[in-house]
């Protein structure tokens, strides 16, 4: 269908720098209708030929300075209106309402209770869990619209009969939203009267006439890390173009998972790959200084800030590209760089390509400042850049590409570089008060049942569309006859829930599962940096928690490695980390006896023990979903 035919039946999605923007996009064309992103300071008259409006989720507050600009017209317009989040406080706060900082900020999956006789709701109960992820909230909403949905804090949407304009405080686009998907076929069936006209265009051919018009008769050097990103790539660089143009590149840079090297290169010689090197550069990653934008780095290897480490990386896999690339006499002035970036590395990269508003969470090693460079100068093929990991996975079937390469678990391009948390020393607890107004809260919701203490680490998080980096909160059991089995699990993700909403200090929650010592009051804190001795050991770890606890209800599954210690003689403790999700922009932490056996939990403890005991000196599991915190902790 042609962009002429879409007049009249079309969506603009106007973007306030949300994470979750390219979510709305591709859940309205899987409806069935057009969509274009816009940014949000689009004239109203770019807006007339649209059908309807909606308004994204976004960083900023509408009341501070720098907020996202626009064009007032747009609502003279008469056209339906959807606000999500930040467009809610942006819908409410024009049309003369109130938008404050919310006393109680919510973060993750939030019961709300709707009046199902809005068009929006129809159809669904009365009581819906969807997805929270705001500092703000509406306290007074406009005159001409009505309450349609609240939580015990705020209210969560708003309607306007007369204006045909919804909002909602929550983020329908994601599936922690459990029935957004209803919403968004309420909103475009029933209050814009929108029909189911638009098909998806078969995403191979478009991929494969994309690499021949950029590519003709050149060659590409593709990085191959053995996901299902780059190997999709890979496969539509070998449909597209003759065997002699691709060169593929597997940089092992020392931070792979345990024989994972050895296990990609099988897999990836089943692509058709002809012309295929792997490089060895661990020494290479670990103890190489940089300038990178004319900033010195020291080597990986004395790093602990997270995007330092990330940058050196990202970097670093660039350098030992280009090396390898001269040594088969291409550069990269004719020569074409191909990689598996992935919408959301972007848009969680902050890149202003995608988002003129979107905060960096957390830099990609695939969009560092030197690839940047590289791909303003139209030398940058990546098939992936406007697809999410799920859609990634049905173009590898639709390849024929072997299942275990389709389903394959992410892994990050950093490796356990960023599974590694490195510091130098304990980081600042937040005053006593709070640690003690903290150790109540849990002391009355958990009915006694468990003890708090606040880590000496912190690690990143997702919390209103910014990026956090706060203190990790451990809960321990104050039964000492506690097991993997007997564990309150449901009351453990509940209060794991309620406290980063309640503690503002506080973005990841982890529960003790094994501890070598009774006491928590001597907790310490030794530093940590990346070595081939701390790799070494959380490769062991990882294989332990992953051959046990992994299976196809779990997206992600992995482990990290922290310098938190009960235990004079020891240095580190780990934390599990397992969670469901299909598009990786949320997820809810795998919850243990129901995603997966309170046995395999416990194998993976033993299997932790019997290679690590000596390092090792607790053991926790993430309950922490995204957000507030990130899948990864850095």
């Amino acid at each position: 269908m042609s962009m002429s035919e879409h007049s009249g039946e079309k969506v603009a999605i106007l973007d306030c720098g949300g994470q979750y923007t390219k979510v709305i996009d591709r859940k309205v064309r899987e409806l069935g209708v057009y969509t274009d992103i816009l940014p949000m300071g689009v004239s109203s008259e770019k807006l007339k030929d649209y059908s309807a409006v909606i308004l994204s989720g976004g960083p900023s507050s509408v009341w501070e300075n720098g907020a996202p600009s626009y064009d007032e017209g747009i609502f003279e317009l008469g056209l339906p209106m959807l606000g999500i989040c930040y467009g809610m406080q942006l819908i409410c706060n024009h049309f003369g309402g109130e938008v404050i900082p919310s006393y109680k900020t919510e973060y993750g999956q939030i019961n709300v209770t709707v009046d199902t006789s809005c068009p929006l709701f129809a159809g669904l109960d009365s009581v819906q869990p969807v997805l929270m992820s705001h500092g703000d909230a509406v306290k007074r909403n406009p005159d001409s619209f009505v309450v349609v949905a609240k939580t015990d804090n705020v209210t969560a949407a708003v309607w306007s009969e007369e204006k045909k304009i919804a909002a909602v405080q929550f983020h329908p686009e994601v599936e922690l939203t459990e029935n957004g998907v209803k919403m968004l076929e309420n909103f475009l069936r029933g209050i814009c009267g929108l029909k189911e006209v638009y098909a998806l265009e078969d995403r191979i051919e478009t991929s494969v006439k994309m690499i021949r018009e950029r590519v003709g008769d050149g060659k590409v050097v593709v990085l191959v890390s053995g996901g299902v990103d780059s190997a999709v790539t890979a496969a539509l660089l070998v449909k597209a173009l003759r065997p002699e143009q691709v060169f593929a590149i597997h940089i092992d840079h020392g931070l792979m998972r345990k024989n994972e090297s050895d296990l990609i290169c099988e897999n990836l010689a089943k692509l058709g790959l002809t012309q295929m090197q792997r490089i060895n550069a661990e020494d290479a990653f670990f103890n190489t200084a940089l300038e990178i934008d004319g900033e010195k780095y020291a080597p990986l290897s004395e790093t602990v800030e997270p995007e330092k480490k990330r940058a050196i990386i990202g970097h670093m896999f660039f350098v030992v590209t280009e090396e390898a690339a001269k040594k088969l006499d291409l550069d990269f002035d004719t020569a074409f760089l191909a990689q598996g970036t992935l919408r959301p590395d972007l848009i969680e990269s902050g890149n202003p390509d995608v988002s003129g508003y979107a905060h960096k969470i957390k830099t990609h090693h695939n969009d560092v400042g030197v690839i940047r460079a590289l791909r303003d100068a139209g030398h940058v093929i990546e098939t992936n850049w406007d697809w999410h990991k799920d859609e990634v996975r049905k173009v590898a079937r639709m390849l024929g590409l072997d299942e275990e390469i389709a389903s394959r678990q992410p892994f990050p391009g950093p490796g356990l570089g960023v599974r590694l948390i490195c510091c130098n020393e304990a980081a600042p607890l937040p005053e006593q008060t709070k640690l003690g107004e903290l150790s109540a809260f849990v002391e009355k919701v958990g009915g006694g049942k468990f003890k708090v203490h606040v880590g000496p680490i912190q690690s990143v998080g997702v919390q209103g569309d910014n990026r956090s980096y706060k203190s990790l909160a451990t809960l321990y059991p104050t039964d000492e006859g506690a097991t993997v089995h007997n564990a309150d699990w449901k009351l453990i993700f509940e209060i794991a829930k309620e406290i980063p909403n309640k503690f503002s200090f506080i973005n990841r929650v982890a529960y003790c599962i094994y501890s070598d010592t009774k006491s928590i009051d001597d907790i310490s804190c030794a530093g940590m940096h990346i070595c081939h001795e701390t790799a070494d050991i959380l490769r062991e770890i990882d294989a332990a928690v992953t051959s046990n606890v992994m299976n196809p209800k779990i997206a992600q599954c992995f482990a990290v490695m922290f310098p938190m210690s009960a235990n004079k003689d020891k240095k580190y403790s780990c934390a599990i980390r397992a969670v469901c999700t299909s598009d990786f922009m949320t997820a809810r932490s795998a919850a243990p006896g129901k995603e997966f056996t309170t046995d395999a939990l416990e194998s993976a403890v033993k299997g932790i023990l019997e290679t690590e005991g000596d390092n090792i000196s607790m053991i926790f599991y993430d309950v922490t979903g995204k957000p507030p915190a990130t899948v990864e902790w850095e």
